[in-house]
């Protein structure tokens, strides 16, 4: 995958110690080989290694891995559904795990920390097209609040922690991520997989229809998760402001619109039955995307059409059992 710049990329990476947590997660098995490819010595590990959300285990990574630069991208997350069923420890779980991992970080000679917010982090209401200028202007949408809460305190704290201590901490925003390797389990995954599983589930089942929650006039902006790992590593290389930046295509489709695509390419032929008796979630979301593009040369290149039927073909092979 070009980086843009290949030889600026090594030059920046090669020989750094880096650390990846989440690393083995959807989106961590993609960032994790890019940054190996450009000559990093990458550390990832699971959670039953060490629990980010424990001070203690976050200072014994720290002793054992002796990081230069931290990628952050561990979380937990989910859908409308496991967010509304969880609020507690999505809030807890995932405020706990970047500021302890921040907070150690300033102690632990880390020259670049790198945290991945979320999308979730802006207002319910925010004007069209999201601009990180409006990230204060409201309250998130009420489902998905305390996840959004948590994650946007650590751009407070990064920021606070850069005027007092010189900490190099920077803060992206990415969008709703898709594509192979994604969390497909219905209760906790996100409306991709979510479709894609139940549309081909009702297809091989020969059922008459496939229930999606809401009305489906909500609107949504999704980024393939190849594209999402190019940016992270590109704002890891070159950005260094206090700023948060906006990461994702800036292409915004309707529910309905998605549903009827997925239905399309799945080659589901029955109905779409919509139970309006579920939330639809935030209104609509779609990013500015120039300050990417300004800062670091980031803009996505993956077709929503295309990135849609590669992550169907991977769930295909999914079903049949082979493996991921």
């Amino acid at each position: 995958m070009n980086t843009s710049d290949n030889s600026t990329g090594k030059r920046f990476w090669t020989g750094k110690r880096v650390t990846v947590t989440g690393g083995r997660g959807f989106l961590g098995r993609h960032v994790v080989p890019l940054v190996e490819a450009q000559g990093a010595a990458v550390t990832t590990f699971s959670s039953s290694e060490y629990d980010l959300t424990k001070q203690a285990d976050v200072a014994r990574m720290y002793a054992d891995q002796r990081p230069e630069i931290v990628i952050h991208l561990a979380a937990r997350v989910g859908g409308i559904g496991a967010n509304r069923d969880n609020p507690g420890s999505f809030f807890y779980d995932n405020a706990m795990m970047g500021m302890e991992l921040m907070e150690q970080a300033r102690h632990h000679e880390v020259t670049k920390f790198v945290q991945v917010g979320t999308v979730c982090a802006y207002p319910k209401f925010a004007p069209i097209p999201f601009s990180e200028d409006d990230l204060w202007n409201g309250y998130p949408e009420e489902t998905n609040a305390p996840y959004g809460l948590a994650k946007k305190m650590l751009l407070v704290q990064a920021q606070a922690y850069r005027e007092q201590y010189g900490f190099n901490g920077i803060y992206l925003l990415p969008v709703n991520l898709y594509g192979p390797g994604d969390n497909i389990d219905l209760h906790n995954s996100h409306v991709i997989p979510a479709l894609i599983r139940k549309s081909l589930e009702a297809r091989e089942a020969k059922a008459p229809s496939v229930e999606v929650w809401g009305t489906g006039s909500a609107t949504r902006e999704f980024l393939y998760v190849e594209d999402a790992a190019r940016a992270i590593l590109l704002a890891a290389e070159k950005y260094n402001k206090a700023d948060p930046v906006n990461i994702g295509s800036s292409q915004e489709i309707s529910i309905k619109e998605l549903v009827e695509l997925i239905v399309e390419l799945t080659e589901f032929e029955g109905k779409v039955a919509w139970d309006r008796t579920k939330p639809d979630g935030q209104p609509r979301r779609k990013l500015n995307v120039d300050r990417a593009w300004k800062e670091f040369g980031f803009r996505s290149t993956t077709a929503f059409r295309a990135g849609l039927a590669e992550t169907i073909r991977w769930y295909q092979k999914v079903m049949a059992g082979t493996p991921r």
